[in-house]
């Protein structure tokens, strides 16, 4: 949350040539309505399960940068698709985390006690981010376009 997976991905689109797609986006978009708004309706399995298969879509449809949301790696379905593919961990610490969202942002999984739940967030899914990761990016005190040429170099990919 709030590591600039958006922002990123766009620029490693744009250098490679391709296309971008964000799978919060594209769930937004299906259900007409924000991430929160799901999360309270609806509750979290039923973000998880449309969130599972917006993955999948976009794996299948989609030859470019794909985003996934922060808790696209819980699913082991999810995790078994990414496995063979490019995949990017971007990092960041709690102090910066804070420093860029001031962790006040409508995070439905933030809502009470920000700087601890990031925490235990993060306790519970890095195991999950650094399997399915080809190359862990650190994004602390670094811009978007050091980020971006950071992943490149990690994936070893030529910008076009």
């Amino acid at each position: 949350m709030g590591v600039g997976k958006s922002t990123v991905g766009r620029l490693l689109a744009e250098r490679l040539g391709v296309g971008y797609r964000d799978t919060d986006d594209d769930i937004v978009a299906a259900e007409g309505r924000t991430i929160a708004e799901i999360f309270v309706d609806e509750g979290e399995a039923a973000f998880r399960a449309l969130e599972k298969a917006a993955v999948r879509a976009a794996l299948a449809e989609h030859p470019g940068v794909v985003a996934l949301g922060g808790g696209a790696v819980l699913d082991a379905d999810t995790r078994v698709l990414l496995a063979g593919q490019r995949v990017v961990y971007l990092s960041m610490e709690v102090e910066e985390a804070v420093r860029r969202t001031g962790l006040n942002v409508a995070r439905p999984l933030l809502a009470v006690n920000p700087r601890k739940q990031w925490r235990e967030l993060m306790e519970a899914r890095r195991h999950l981010y650094e399997e399915v990761a080809t190359a862990v990016v650190a994004t602390d005190g670094r811009t978007p376009e050091e980020v971006t040429q950071a992943a490149l170099n990690a994936l070893e990919l030529k910008q076009v």
